[in-house]
């Protein structure tokens, strides 16, 4: 089964072996028995979408029904606004699907979010999805979410509906929401600015990319300190700021230490970005291998240094730091 899109091409087979029911579009759901229902793009699946959807197992428990997640494949800003490129996603789809599996969701709806989706009007949007598709025992929803075309629907309309439609509706309180005071967009600027530390506060869990091990220039070797070049598999994720972190690599169900830098490489003349990770007590050739490279803090910045001599200088301290940072894990 192949869930295709213009920026990746997803195999939906694999992870029916590890969350209940996956569906890749709404037309597609089965009835289920009161299902109590969340909607959202869920990037990154931060501690606030963790808050939510802890709540629905609990009204889940109440009513003996399911948890079910409506999310939605591309973000919809990428349809929006197609021509915005700035925008960098905490989670490829492959990877938000497993953190939802990993918080037992049992129902995941991946919706394609097209220009045709869009346009539904807020009313169309909870009758039609919500009310004769998906029949909704409850909706759990932030205080600010709104939702249909052009963002028109919000809690007030959901309140009117609810007892339209014969459904409950659960408003996340704004009392609930600040004392979090949690939003991918903060984590994006965290991560951003190499703050990898406090993007980890927010998500709940270390940030992490996963990559395929390509052909490099090979100057790391030179210098004592081989680097394995990461190409992303999803051009749209988000690569933390230019600088060196201390990191954990996972390959092939092993777990290794290493540091990592991201930059343009200065002190070489480089200008495209470089992806880089050096594995500590590692010699072995992984080229073509994948990668999922987890970020625990950041060393530095990235610096210019005059010679060659002073860069082999400071990766040995370097190599000091992030086996420090390492060790108290």
């Amino acid at each position: 089964m192949l869930f295709v899109f213009k920026t990746q091409i997803i195999r939906f087979d694999r992870f029916f072996d590890c969350i209940l029911e996956l569906y890749k579009h709404i037309r597609d759901f089965k009835p289920i028995k009161n299902p109590i229902v969340t909607i959202g793009t869920f990037d990154g699946v931060h501690v606030g979408h963790q808050k939510i959807i802890s709540r629905l197992h609990e009204i889940a428990k109440i009513v003996n029904g399911s948890v079910v997640v409506l999310t939605f494949y591309p973000h919809p800003r990428m349809v929006l606004y197609p021509d915005d490129h700035n925008l960098f996603l905490l989670h490829t789809l492959e990877e938000k699907i497993e953190a939802l599996k990993n918080l037992e969701v049992h129902q995941l709806i991946v919706q394609p979010f097209d220009h045709d989706f869009s346009r539904l009007s807020s009313i169309e949007f909870v009758r039609e999805v919500l009310v004769n598709t998906l029949k909704l025992h409850t909706l759990v929803i932030g205080y600010d979410h709104h939702f249909g075309r052009n963002r028109e629907g919000s809690i007030n309309e959901l309140k009117e509906l609810s007892s339209v439609y014969n459904f409950h509706l659960e408003e996340i309180s704004e009392q609930d929401i600040n004392d979090i005071a949690i939003s991918s967009t903060k984590i994006r600027k965290f991560l951003e600015e190499g703050a990898v530390d406090s993007a980890k506060d927010f998500l709940g869990y270390y940030y992490h990319l996963r990559g395929k091990v390509i052909e490099g220039d090979k100057r790391g070797r030179t210098i004592g300190y081989p680097t394995a070049n990461i190409k992303c598999s999803d051009r749209s994720k988000l690569i933390p700021g230019n600088g060196v972190y201390a990191v954990q690599i996972v390959l092939e169900h092993n777990i290794y230490q290493g540091m990592m830098n991201i930059g343009h490489k200065p002190t070489f003349g480089k200008n495209e970005l470089s992806v880089e990770v050096h594995l500590f007590d590692f010699d072995h050739d992984i080229y073509g291998k994948e990668l999922k490279v987890i970020f625990i803090n950041k060393i530095r910045d990235e610096i210019k240094f005059n010679s060659v001599e002073e860069l082999i200088l400071q990766l040995q301290a370097d190599e000091k730091t992030a086996k420090s940072i390492l060790s108290s894990l």
